[in-house]
């Protein structure tokens, strides 16, 4: 098959993919990135890259995420490594790690864990940026925890890989701060079908959705220093149940951040001191 570049673009815009979509895909497969792919439309594609890109578009087409074709993902500054036994990083997530970061001031060693790190963005990125604080990470997923221990070697990030369900592996253990990003999709929402190709079990928990949240609060006072605060990514109608159920448990100073399309996504509370 002879395919130039421009009609790679052209056949992918024609069956239905949007322009920004065409152009990642090519650059991943090229190499190159979208200022490359303006100026060179009419340079040839090989038979494998023309296989490939064929290959792509079909998956793309079938809502397969382009994290999984092209094997990573930028998240707040670093590019990790996903395949289908994560979830891939969403961008709305970095507004997680933007409020730990307020709450864990530079110079401070202090102690924190992210509960169903997955590709373990939210704990490298946090390792990241407080290089000072140790940071655990856990999740029941051993091939997960495999690809997040792969990203933190690359990157050069020390972080704890802990295997377990939630608080199990960690007995015994305090924190300064606790953030999670955990499967939250009710079980008949309308959203899953689209995210099909991605762990059905990062998700969702079934249900109403709120399963894994009412476990992570539930153990979150036992694993939480005095004045310690926790964090928790939910859905965008979830706010109201969330904090009802943090108020339950006896977090104080209750606040809620909005998403990047302006809907509640991410609540939190702090352990009286």
């Amino acid at each position: 098959m002879s395919l130039s570049v421009g009609a790679a673009q052209s056949r992918a815009l024609a069956a239905g993919l949007e322009r920004i979509d065409a152009q990642l895909l090519l650059g991943a497969l090229l190499g190159v990135d979208r200022g490359w792919l303006m100026i060179h439309g009419d340079d040839a594609l090989s038979v494998e890259q023309a296989q490939r890109f064929e290959e792509w578009l079909a998956a793309r087409l079938d809502d397969v995420p382009l994290a999984y074709l092209v094997g990573e993902k930028e998240f707040h500054g670093l590019m990790l490594k996903v395949d289908r036994h994560t979830l891939v990083p969403r961008p709305d997530t970095e507004l997680l790690v933007d409020w730990a970061l307020e709450l864990l001031p530079g110079g401070r060693a202090a102690e924190l864990v992210d509960l169903g790190t997955g590709s373990g963005a939210i704990a490298l990125a946090l390792a990241h940026r407080r290089p000072e604080a140790r940071v655990t990470a856990v999740d029941i997923s051993a091939h997960a925890l495999a690809m997040a221990r792969t990203n933190g070697e690359a990157l050069g990030l020390q972080v704890d890989w802990l295997t377990g369900s939630w608080w199990q592996p960690l007995t015994g253990r305090q924190f300064d701060l606790v953030v999670s990003n955990p499967p939250y999709i009710a079980s008949d929402d309308h959203h899953l079908p689209a995210l099909r190709h991605e762990p059905l079990s990062a998700l969702t928990p079934g249900g109403d959705g709120l399963d894994s949240l009412r476990t992570i609060i539930a153990g979150a006072q036992a694993h939480l220093r005095p004045g310690g605060w926790l964090l928790l990514e939910h859905g965008w109608d979830q706010a109201p149940a969330v904090a009802d159920l943090l108020r339950a448990a006896g977090f104080v100073e209750l606040a809620c951040r909005n998403d990047l399309g302006g809907q509640p996504r991410v609540s939190g509370g702090r352990r009286p001191a």
